[in-house]
């Protein structure tokens, strides 16, 4: 492990322009510090991996102890797996308060020493808060403030901030380049950077707000959102026990593949490894497979919530019941269903209980009042409860009426009947007019599209899975059988008990009968892990979803409680009201807003031609300021020059990453993606190359499309164009 090596290595590389800095009363305290802590992290990772292999070696257990175990194991492992990838970089930097000679330091992770003292204290906790949120009109306490930058396990620069005339006494490095400035000049890869210690005020405060209710995140590109969205997703499993993995847990939806790769290592570098990552698509299995709507006008149509809402009166029109009584054959005769019967059978299931789930409640209800009706010979006594049921079962005339009228279903082909049956469509969506109805159509039910997606999430709810009876079944079946051969076990013991007394008897209680079955053992479906609830959900780029995908995600959320983060400007089919009317509009109420309006990222070069872009079509548009320069204009070439301008750039810059956006195709390297401008979206380059922009198309989406590809660069951006 690193921590072991530094043992006997300078945890400090300052090359030798910063010499100054290596001076032994700037950083003597730290090397004290940094030894202590790489003692404390080889003790801790020798316990915590003691601790792991017991936990292995332990029975499995059954019911809560083995889930109980399977948890520790897996907090246990996720804090060994942090604390070997860090070593000392754990330590993101340290903090005096006013009147105090003593750093506090901030990490990653919290760390004690053996005596119990204080070696980090975990970013997440109130007590590092001025480490993040401290400025110079508002210290917080602090007198100083100091940030390690890391490479490779050894610091090579740090930078100290001072808030009070004490942090002038001797203990500080005083630098006209802050941490943070610093680090957005520095080369990008594949993967998002660590930018854990550079978190500024106006961010903190988002990352540290309270979880009740929706939290808005509005900003404009470059401004922090992804980072905000995902170190507050840490911070709330930290600091929020009504949010833990035991009580649903964070969900992290991200617009698109590439940008989930992108962010990948970021939660685990906080110490979280527990949240859930995906993708509107990914909620449902068929957005593997969806294409984009080509009909803008059909897109329209299904991006309503009023139209998912629509699922529930087509699945209605399965659930009606038989208008007219029946004879049914038994075993011990005819016996007389009702429509009135039927009807009341219809009202068993409880409200809520998914579609296919229900029927077995229907048919249980069906077998109660047709056994109530049975009339009893009392010589032959009472008829066997498995017996009867096994006649109501061969009775096909019975079996083939309840199917008829509460079929199983499947979602999907509720949902392609909608879309090839007009009077189905009609009946469950009253308020679309003929030529909607048309549109709506086509000739193969099932070629799906992301517009379809949430109309089948919303008929999966509803149906329920039409496996879930016959799982159910068998669930029942191997209980009875887990019961009847516990029975046989409990009858030998008692048979075996002397005197019929003592701690024996007990075993005739039925509770204690049903606690000796083994449940584990018993038929289970594979759970979902998409399906919720979940007790928290992060959107980024929420600003383009639809009414329809919002519903998917309320579904999973009964709390609420969102953190929202997205840029009205960068909507590509338009966002033209506040972020308050949309979101009242789909559900959510109790809605935060926070504004950030600092550009980190962009170079004020680039702002400079990318704000008119998009003030042009959105003159509202919330642009923020840069606080950066790279001192590059940006470049105009013609597109024949594609190929040289990145090859020169490859040539002329040793790492970063490059990006063409708009010509399909392109080959792409290590060092160089291809990308369209939607796909672009929350990535970000050190060189980005646009080829023929105007083509991105026309209106507010063109015009969305070309800012947002504009504003990936941290550095250079080339624009290309033919003709």
């Amino acid at each position: 492990m690193r921590a072991e090596r530094l043992h006997h290595e300078d945890v400090f590389d300052l090359p030798g322009r910063l010499a100054a800095k290596a001076d032994p009363a700037l950083i003597g305290a730290d090397r004290e510090q940094f030894a202590a802590i790489a003692e404390s992290l080889e003790q801790t990772v020798a316990e915590l991996s003691e601790r792991l292999d017991a936990l292995r070696r332990e029975p499995g257990g059954a019911g809560r102890a083995a889930m109980d175990r399977d948890n520790e194991i897996h907090r246990l492992s996720g804090r060994l797996r942090a604390l070997r990838r860090f070593g000392l970089d754990l330590c993101l930097g340290r903090i005096v308060a006013e009147g105090d000679t003593e750093p506090v330091y901030i990490g990653r992770l919290g760390l004690t020493d053996g005596d119990g003292r204080r070696l980090l204290i975990d970013w997440r906790s109130p007590a590092a808060e001025p480490f993040f949120a401290a400025t110079h009109a508002n210290p917080m306490g602090l007198a100083s403030r100091r940030r390690y930058r890391w490479a490779r396990g050894r610091i090579n620069d740090y930078w100290d901030e001072v808030f009070t005339a004490d942090g002038l006494s001797g203990n500080a490095a005083l630098d006209d380049q802050s941490a943070f400035i610093a680090s957005l000049g520095s080369s990008r890869s594949s993967r998002m950077r660590d930018v854990l210690a550079t978190i500024q005020s106006d961010q903190d405060a988002i990352i540290r707000a309270g979880s009740r209710g929706a939290l808005v995140v509005d900003g404009g590109p470059g401004t922090g959102k992804t980072v905000v969205a995902l170190h507050r997703s840490a911070h709330l499993l930290y600091s929020d026990p009504r949010l833990g993995h035991r009580r649903g847990g964070v969900l992290f939806v991200g617009p698109h593949q590439p940008y989930l790769a992108y962010v990948a290592d970021v939660l685990p570098s906080l110490g979280e490894e527990g949240v859930q990552t995906c993708t509107v698509r990914d909620l449902v299995d068929e957005g593997a497979v969806a294409t984009v709507e080509r009909d803008p006008e059909v897109a329209r149509l299904k991006a309503s919530a009023e139209l998912v809402k629509g699922i529930e009166a087509a699945v209605r029109i399965y659930e009606e019941p038989p208008t007219e009584g029946m004879e049914v054959s038994t075993y011990w005769g005819e016996l007389w269903l009702s429509a009135d019967d039927w009807a009341r059978a219809f009202d068993a299931p409880a409200p809520g209980t998914p579609h296919n789930e229900a029927r077995a409640q229907i048919w249980e209800e069906v077998v109660t009042l047709l056994r109530d009706k049975l009339e009893v010979d009392e010589e032959e006594g009472e008829v066997p409860a498995a017996l009867f049921r096994r006649s109501l079962r061969e009775n096909r005339e019975l079996v083939t009426t309840l199917n008829k009228a509460w079929p199983m279903i499947e979602a999907t082909d509720l949902v392609g009947d909608l879309w090839t049956v007009p009077a189905y469509l009609r009946l469950a969506a009253p308020w679309l007019g003929r030529e909607e109805i048309r549109l709506l159509q086509r000739e193969d039910p099932q070629a799906w599209t992301v517009s379809d997606l949430p109309l089948i999430d919303a008929a999966r709810q509803r149906l329920g899975d039409p496996e879930s009876a016959k799982l159910q079944r068998r669930r029942e079946a191997a209980l009875a059988a887990e019961r009847e051969r516990m029975s046989g076990v409990i009858d030998h013991l008692l048979d075996a008990d002397d005197d019929g007394e003592g701690v024996v008897t007990m075993l005739r209680g039925q509770d204690l009968k049903d606690s000796l079955v083994d449940t584990d053992a018993l038929p289970t479906a594979d759970p979902d892990r998409l399906a919720g609830p979940f007790a928290h959900i992060v959107v980024d780029e929420a600003q383009e979803l639809t009414d329809a995908e919002w519903q998917m995600l309320l579904r999973r959320c009964p709390s609420r409680s969102f953190t929202i983060v997205g840029d009205r400007a960068q909507a590509r089919r338009g966002f033209t009201e506040s972020w308050q009317e949309r979101l009242a509009r789909v559900g959510l109420d109790r809605i935060e807003l926070a504004s950030l309006r600092i550009n980190y990222r962009t170079p004020e070069e680039v702002m400079a031609e990318a704000a008119p872009v998009i003030r042009a079509a959105l003159p509202d548009a919330n642009v923020p300021t840069s606080v950066r320069s790279s001192g590059l204009p940006v470049v105009h070439g013609p597109a024949a020059a594609l190929e040289t301008v990145v090859a020169d750039w490859l040539a002329a810059h040793d790492d970063g990453v490059a990006c063409v956006i708009g010509a399909p195709g392109y080959p792409e390297s290590a060092r160089v993606r291809s990308l369209t401008p939607s796909l672009s979206k929350g990535l970000e380059f050190d060189l980005v190359v646009l080829v023929d922009p105007q083509a991105f198309g026309e209106g507010i989406e063109g015009a969305v499309d070309r800012y947002v590809a504009m504003t990936r660069t941290t550095g250079q951006l080339v624009v290309l164009t033919t003709g």
